[in-house]
């Protein structure tokens, strides 16, 4: 899947495994869209469905899981603890990978008109792809709920964006839009509905209104009960959570539930999230509690404990976190997924790519990955133990380094294809010649920033090494003397490759600033290695 779109589509449903798994088996029998998640809530009847695919996959998918609930559900009979306006309450689309946001509106907008046509029902846009400033919040088009549909219909202000303006009984009205990624979460007390609710205004950011607003950006709550758990619950929407990240969520919950008496008993999370949102969190606990952690498998754990995430039901992150989900498919695959012998046979055949550049790129993870190495045979060690703080200031930006440089093996490799294929664009008349020339332009640019980027994110390892060869376990001599010389190499290697690229430039500043930035990363890595063998050997044996 070259071109990722997620899917989420909030069905007015949670207690009929039979409706539930109709949806469900819509969604994945749409060629092109893979589902990952059904997450089904009997208190809040309703149930929450996460699939990727292509932007032309998704559409379909969404609407055939529309179609496929439209004679299953009937709205003059719901009830549940979450709001909603309708069977198919709220159809987000959001970009997931190679995807624009404007790619992504065009998908609400092309699934929102078919809904309406083919179904007869009221759709409203909202987020991203809202046509009006007031219908960009779900909260604002959802106000009065299914309930306040019939007459809501009638305003002006409330003519859909698709379909008719006439109230659909066992239907109600769909929302669908583009946003960025949302992440539902819900914390648990030992407490009443009312209370919950009164914590969830507290942190809103919406609060009570516009003479109270709440304390966190991008955060919507609602507090209710959940009589199959015996517990209420504070349910927000992270509406962006590089913004309000989960452990601001969970800690201002906190606060205010030492405030009023009540015990947290950990959280939930609803459908899928990000892998970074996790690690983000991970990063907040380590620094606030002086943890020494490296390994992400480690670190999902910690935010698993500190969060109580597994408090309802077990949290197992490769069945909730998107990224350990979503695979390549089989003409795409990762060169760093490849055994050591693959990635070696690729490099041997008969083919550009994989080149010098994966492997350099290869080269240098390894000679960050030897330093922190190092590192940690010193680290903890009895004999050593007056260093451990030096070794964790010491392993951090090493074992870091050796995660970042190692995506550059395929970031090479992709960077370089770019150009290829813009070599085989049609040159017939002279637009395509110039098209063409364009896109080969562009394509080089591509192919240089890659190894340029390799270099500088290399030469911000030499501090940290050259301590390590200072400070270090002297039975690893070898070692840092084997990763100063990987790193020189990784560097020789994005030089070279900086240059050959550099031939067919067309734009002499472009080629004069590159030539003359690649030559002084070149001449610091060589200085700097120098510097960390000479220290080594300095110490002896």
């Amino acid at each position: 899947m070259s071109q990722l779109v997620e899917c989420v589509p909030n069905f007015s449903e949670g207690r009929s495994k039979e409706v539930i798994d109709a949806i469900g088996s819509a969604i994945s029998q749409t060629e092109g869209c893979l589902l990952l998640d059904v997450d089904p809530g009997p208190s809040t009847n309703r149930t929450v469905y996460t699939f990727v695919g292509s932007p032309q996959a998704v559409v379909e998918g969404a609407l055939n899981a529309a179609k496929a609930a439209f004679p299953l559900i009937d709205m003059t009979r719901h009830s549940g603890e979450h709001p909603r306006m309708g069977a198919l309450d709220v159809c987000p689309f959001i970009p997931v990978r190679n995807v624009s946001m404007e790619e992504c509106i065009c998908c609400a907008n092309r699934f929102g008109q078919k809904l309406a046509s083919e179904l007869g029902v009221p759709v409203y846009l909202y987020g991203e792809a809202a046509r009006q400033e007031s219908r960009r919040s779900l909260p604002a088009i959802r106000s009065g709920e299914y309930e306040a549909l019939p007459d809501k219909l009638k305003k002006p202000e409330w003519v859909p964006d698709f379909g008719p303006d006439t109230f659909v009984p066992s239907w109600g009205a769909s929302v669908t839009g583009a946003r960025k990624f949302l992440i539902a979460y819900n914390i648990n007390l030992l407490s009443t509905k009312e209370l919950a609710h009164r914590i969830a205004l507290n942190i809103r950011e919406q609060g009570r209104g516009k003479d109270q607003p709440g304390r966190l950006k991008k955060v919507q709550g609602i507090g209710w009960y959940l009589d199959e758990v015996n517990l209420a619950q504070i349910s927000t929407n992270l509406l962006d959570f590089e913004i309000t990240p989960l452990h601001a969520v969970y800690e201002e919950v906190c606060k205010d539930a030492k405030d009023l008496d009540l015990p947290v008993v950990g959280s939930q999370l609803v459908g899928l999230v990000p892998l970074k949102a996790l690690l983000d969190t991970a990063d907040y606990y380590i620094q606030k509690e002086n943890l020494f952690i490296l390994e992400e498998e480690h670190k999902i754990r910690l935010v698993i404990s500190r969060l109580g995430l597994d408090s309802l039901a077990p949290f197992i992150p490769k069945e909730r976190i998107i990224e350990y989900m979503v695979q390549d498919d089989a003409s795409n695959v990762s060169l760093v997924s490849c055994s050591l012998r693959a990635f070696v046979a690729h490099v041997g055949a008969r083919s550009p790519a994989p080149g010098g550049g994966s492997v350099a790129a290869a080269i240098s993870a390894m000679g960050a990955a030897l330093g922190s190495m190092v590192g940690q045979m010193t680290y903890g060690k009895r004999q050593f133990e007056e260093l451990d703080q030096v070794m964790r200031s010491l392993i951090l930006p090493l074992h870091k380094g050796m995660k970042e440089l190692l995506p550059m093996v395929d970031a090479d490799s992709n960077a370089f294809s770019s150009y290829m294929a813009a070599m085989k664009l049609p040159r017939s008349t002279a637009e395509e010649k110039a098209s063409r020339e364009a896109a080969m332009q562009e394509g080089l640019k591509k192919a240089i920033a890659v190894p340029l980027s390799l270099a500088q994110k290399v030469n911000r390892l030499w501090s940290p090494l050259q301590e390590m060869a200072k400070h270090g376990n002297i039975a690893c001599k070898s070692d840092i003397q084997v990763a100063a010389k990987a790193l020189e190499t990784g560097v020789f290697g994005a030089y070279f490759n900086v240059l050959i690229n550099l031939k067919d430039i067309t734009d002499e500043d472009f080629k004069a600033q590159m030539k003359e930035q690649v030559s002084s990363l070149l001449k610091e890595a060589k200085r700097s290695s120098a510097a960390v063998l000479e220290t080594a050997e300095a110490r002896g044996q």
